[in-house]
């Protein structure tokens, strides 16, 4: 596969993007207080590198497959650590970390929903859709744990 200079430019500012995940999801899993945050701030880590290494494989010519996961996010059932009606200090602080990654999912998932549109490759859409996709699923775990820990 053989990518236009903007097909390029779109991949690498989507890296960026991943990047910016990993390196958040690694700070946060050690800033959060809750072990079930941290557990689950280090699995999306691992998904962010996942999408990082695709788009590489991209950038080298090569379109990964892709399985078209969407089922991470209604699957994902936290077990409750916080009182839903208390409001502790740590509480308040995992609920600003979840609630940040949220924020930081839906605008990657708005860049891969727009980017889609720059690629003529089926191949490199269908990737892409459904690496956006995966991105929803990230917030949707995070904002299960919320609910389930009265803070959405």
């Amino acid at each position: 596969m053989i990518l236009t200079e903007k097909e390029t430019a779109a991949i690498k500012d989507l890296q960026t993007q991943e990047q910016t995940c990993i390196d958040k999801y690694g700070k946060y899993a050690n800033e959060a207080k809750d072990t079930v945050l941290k557990d689950l701030f280090k699995e999306l880590q691992q998904k962010e590198q996942q999408h990082y290494d695709s788009l590489g494989q991209m950038l080298g010519g090569t379109v990964p497959s892709c399985n078209c996961n969407d089922s991470d996010g209604r699957n994902y059932n936290p077990a409750a650590t916080y009182d839903k009606t208390g409001d502790t200090p740590d509480k308040k602080a995992d609920c600003f970390l979840a609630t940040d990654c949220i924020a930081t999912e839906k605008l990657v998932s708005s860049e891969y929903n727009s980017d889609v549109f720059r690629f003529g490759s089926s191949d490199v859409r269908k990737l892409l859709a459904d690496i956006q996709i995966e991105e929803q699923n990230h917030a949707e775990m995070l904002y299960k744990y919320k609910t389930v820990n009265g803070m959405a």
